[in-house]
């Protein structure tokens, strides 16, 4: 796991070098968060961030200048490790305060790497402390999961997250 740490420290220094004070969180999920990478695992990651252009292609293409830097630091590939993708969700502070369905996820997986004045955390405190008093849980099965989010639900209930 000591090659993810490099890795993961190199994605860090990549996102600061592009996004500077625009850089409000940065963290990774999926199997990287939960510790079990496979060698084929991608980077699964969320990038917070103010002033970001509209659009999820600008976005991207903005995010190139990222993975270029990342690329440019020395990896764990050197060290006998295949190079892992990344797959950014990239979002405003503004769009992360709304939620997303991936964040029912990184309430047991994701693994903050960067939260300026503990944004992110917060927010998924939130929505870990709303899972809690729904009775939610998260549902193995196999190797992949779903969510039961209000186990006592009855036709017609509505609630929110």
């Amino acid at each position: 796991m000591r090659h993810i740490d490099s890795v993961l420290k190199n994605l860090l220094d990549a996102c600061a070098g592009h996004y500077g004070e625009r850089l409000v969180s940065l963290a990774v999920f999926g199997s990287v968060g939960r510790g079990t990478p496979r060698p084929d695992s991608d980077i699964d990651l969320l990038v917070v961030a103010e002033k970001l252009p509209r659009g999820r292609i600008n976005r991207v293409r903005e995010f190139w200048a990222v993975e270029k830097a990342f690329r440019a630091l020395p990896t764990a590939e050197l060290q006998g490790f295949p190079p892992m993708d990344l797959s950014p969700v990239i979002k405003t502070p503004e769009e992360a305060e709304l939620g997303s369905p991936l964040f029912l996820d990184m309430t047991e997986d994701a693994r903050i790497l960067f939260d300026r004045d503990g944004f992110l955390a917060e927010r998924i405190r939130r929505l870990k402390s709303r899972l809690e008093s729904l009775g939610s849980k998260r549902i193995w099965k196999g190797s992949a999961w779903y969510w039961d989010l209000k186990p006592d639900f009855r036709p017609g209930e509505v609630f929110e997250l």
